[in-house]
């Protein structure tokens, strides 16, 4: 048995959330939607690729935001999407705590944490 690498990364969001979380992770973010089979569409949420990896956002009828546990995406241009998150109104707040390690931290429309670091060397997308 070996584990290979992360799947998807699924956050939780409160029922009604799939127009929001298009919003957020589909137009602003910049990723791609992908289709969740109809056994679980009827759940609602939604799906978005990330390289050869997703993020899942599901409904949770008793939702909290996550506000410590986070996924970390890496960014080519830090600074771009920095301003791109505080234009739209998204919370950034840069972090230097790791040193060698340039990040900051938002949230999604729904107050999950989320952090955001530098991309090292060329994209593997």
């Amino acid at each position: 048995m070996a584990l290979r690498s992360i799947d998807h990364v699924q956050v939780a969001a409160p029922p009604g959330c799939e127009a929001a979380a298009r919003s957020f992770y589909g137009d602003l973010l910049g990723l791609s939607e992908l289709p969740k089979p109809p056994a679980l569409a009827a759940r609602g949420g939604v799906w978005f690729a990330l390289g050869a990896q997703a993020i899942h956002v599901g409904v949770e009828e008793e939702f909290a935001p996550a506000r410590k546990a986070h996924p970390a995406l890496s960014c080519t241009d830090l600074d771009a999407l920095a301003a791109c998150l505080e234009a739209a109104g998204a919370p950034v707040r840069w972090d230097s705590d790791i040193p060698a390690v340039r990040r900051f931290y938002t949230a999604d429309p729904f107050g999950n944490r989320l952090e955001i670091v530098e991309a090292w060397g060329p994209s593997k997308d």
